[in-house]
């Protein structure tokens, strides 16, 4: 039986589809909105769908940017080490990354890591698109930074081989992630560690 007002349990609905929040969680979150205004849920709102109307990939790195067709923050920035990216599978492991104010060169997003099981082949994520990067501007330094599960090793093995035998270092994040993490999860401890403490790819 519906106790409460169906706008509420819709809200809740929407809350729970989020990562790793369960129903009082979620009841929780939309308790609290209630009890703020109209002008602050109202700006809660619009700052949502800013987020879809708003935000861009960069089309270099394939983070995300403020403007449609325009470079990101971290690849128009000097003083950043542009001759070492870093080869991420999302956004949010640049965000982890960027936390431990360690790493100082770019980032290549690949939105995914590879998984024949779902389907995912080297053709659903940006693998070309960090190839032709490759080509135009040979860089110094290839960083995989990819999570230690079962995914991210198969996609550093393929890149691994893709790019062994190039000019440039090809290295890995040291191995002091726990098998079956996530980059995201990690604390920015280890993950300063794991960039400071990276490996050749022999």
């Amino acid at each position: 039986m519906r106790y409460l007002p169906s706008a509420l349990e819709r809200a809740m609905e929407q809350f729970e589809k989020l990562p790793g929040i369960g129903p009082k969680t979620a009841e929780r979150f939309v308790l609290y909105l209630m009890k703020r205004s109209k002008e602050e849920v109202s700006e809660f709102a619009k700052a949502l769908i800013d987020l879809k109307n708003e935000i861009h990939l960069c089309p270099q790195c394939f983070n995300f940017a403020d403007n449609e067709n325009e470079l990101c923050g971290i690849c128009t920035d000097p003083k950043r080490d542009h001759a070492m990216v870093c080869v991420v599978a999302e956004s949010s492991d640049v965000v982890a990354l960027e936390h431990t104010s360690e790493y100082r060169g770019v980032y290549h997003v690949l939105g995914g890591t590879l998984s024949p099981i779902h389907g995912i082949t080297p053709d659903r994520i940006r693998i070309q698109q960090l190839m032709s990067r490759i080509e135009a501007s040979t860089p110094g330094e290839i960083i995989l930074a990819l999570n230690p599960d079962i995914d991210g090793e198969a996609t550093s093995l393929y890149l691994s081989r893709l790019l062994k035998g190039r000019s440039f270092r090809l290295t890995h994040l040291a191995r002091g992630l726990p098998m079956g993490s996530d980059l995201d999860y990690a604390d920015e401890i280890t993950l300063t560690n794991a960039l400071t403490n990276r490996r050749d790819i022999a």
